[in-house]
């Protein structure tokens, strides 16, 4: 569960975003599509067992822009604008469960650019994502730019809360969520992508867990802080620990994080707030050591709120939206798309001397010092959105 950053993504494709027909993904700026090719493919279930884990305020209703990784080819079959392009690049996309958050959102816009899918899903929720999956249920959002189908090549069980075997307690060994699961501690799963594929070239950690999140820091156990640590942050470091070394030079990894890191979010306890700034600092330390040592580069993604399964699990997701449409610079709502493109512009070789930086991609809600909603500034003649823009 990561706080407040997924979304259900509302389709909406605007005519000066991003643009799509074949081939590398194009930043489009008023661009018409000739044509498109309606490319059918499926996604590939493994036969085995294989897991991760991933103010009240009623505001006007503004319109939903969303950005779009796509591909386009010129008639001449030559790239035009500036291309996105991870055709030959494999990700690994840690923390997808289900097809409305930011996980799957990054998977899409990877997906789109051309790059091969592989996924690690939370042991106990396994079975459900391949099920619904296989039955397809998630068909209609896995619907790309251009009119084919996301194409997972492989699903993968993973807890990332254990880099290894011997590490995980009898309890969960024998917990009945995790029976008939193999293979899923972090060292594992890097070994069993490594066993199938040799090497990847992204890594994608988009997971996180407070149990105590519903809790103000001064009523957190001690466990539970140390347990939002380990789901959230160390789970970062233990994944590019193991992967790193079956990732190409020039390979990429990105996370997310949330401006709780850095400013107070009522109601984002448990040790989550604590979480995301290891998570940021991390990613400075990890961007150096990676870099200077395997040529990969580290970044971070500070997501807005955004409405997912898992964001509503803390209870005030929506009144944090409705925060956001009236007080950010941008008066819409944020959609996982556009969170999902600027995963694909960070790992791409777009962003090839971009590493070690926090991305905000919340219509500039970070960059407010106030919240222009109070009536405290009711005599100020401060800009408001039109719905009807």
């Amino acid at each position: 569960m990561s706080g407040l950053q997924m979304a259900a993504a509302v389709p909406c494709v605007s005519s000066s975003r991003w643009i799509c027909k074949r081939g590398a993904a194009i930043l489009g700026v008023d661009m018409k599509v000739a044509s498109q090719s309606k490319l059918m493919s499926s996604y590939h279930i493994s036969s085995g067992r294989h897991f991760s884990r991933t103010f009240t305020y009623t505001p006007a209703k503004f319109n939903k822009v969303a950005t779009k990784a796509m591909s386009e080819t010129t008639d001449k079959g030559v790239a035009s604008g500036l291309p996105i392009d991870l055709k030959g690049k494999r990700a690994f996309i840690a923390g997808i469960a289900d097809d409305n958050g930011y996980g799957w959102a990054i998977a899409k816009s990877l997906a789109a650019a051309g790059a091969e899918i592989l996924v690690g899903t939370w042991v106990p929720a396994l079975n459900i994502f391949e099920t619904s999956l296989r039955r397809g249920k998630f068909d209609e959002s896995r619907v790309l730019p251009d009119g084919s189908l996301m194409n997972i090549t492989k699903v993968y069980p993973l807890d990332a809360v254990y880099d290894s075997l011997a590490e995980v307690p009898e309890d969960v060994k024998a917990n009945k969520r995790y029976a008939g699961a193999s293979n899923w501690t972090v060292q594992e799963v890097a070994e069993s992508v490594k066993r199938d594929f040799g090497s990847i070239d992204i890594l994608v950690h988009s997971l996180a867990n407070g149990p105590e999140v519903t809790k103000p820091l001064l009523e957190t156990s001690r466990n539970g802080y140390l347990a939002a640590i380990s789901a959230s942050s160390y789970s970062f470091v233990s994944l590019l620990k193991h992967f790193v070394p079956i990732m190409n030079p020039g390979g990429a990894s990105v996370s997310l994080t949330y401006i709780a890191s850095e400013r107070i979010i009522p109601g984002y306890g448990g040790g989550m707030s604590s979480a995301k700034a290891a998570l940021e600092s991390d990613t400075k330390v990890l961007a150096f050591e990676v870099g200077r040592r395997h040529k990969i580069r580290v970044n971070t993604i500070s997501a807005g709120p955004l409405r997912s399964r898992a964001a509503k699990a803390i209870g005030f997701i929506d009144m944090m939206i409705d925060y956001s449409l009236a007080n950010a610079p941008l008066q819409k709502e944020l959609l996982a798309d556009e969170v999902g493109n600027a995963a694909a512009f960070l790992v791409s070789p777009l962003a090839s001397a971009i590493t070690g930086t926090i991305i905000y991609v919340d219509n500039g809600l970070h960059a407010m010092g106030v919240g222009v909603d109070s009536p405290i500034f009711h005599d100020l003649n401060i800009p408001k959105g039109d719905p009807k823009s």
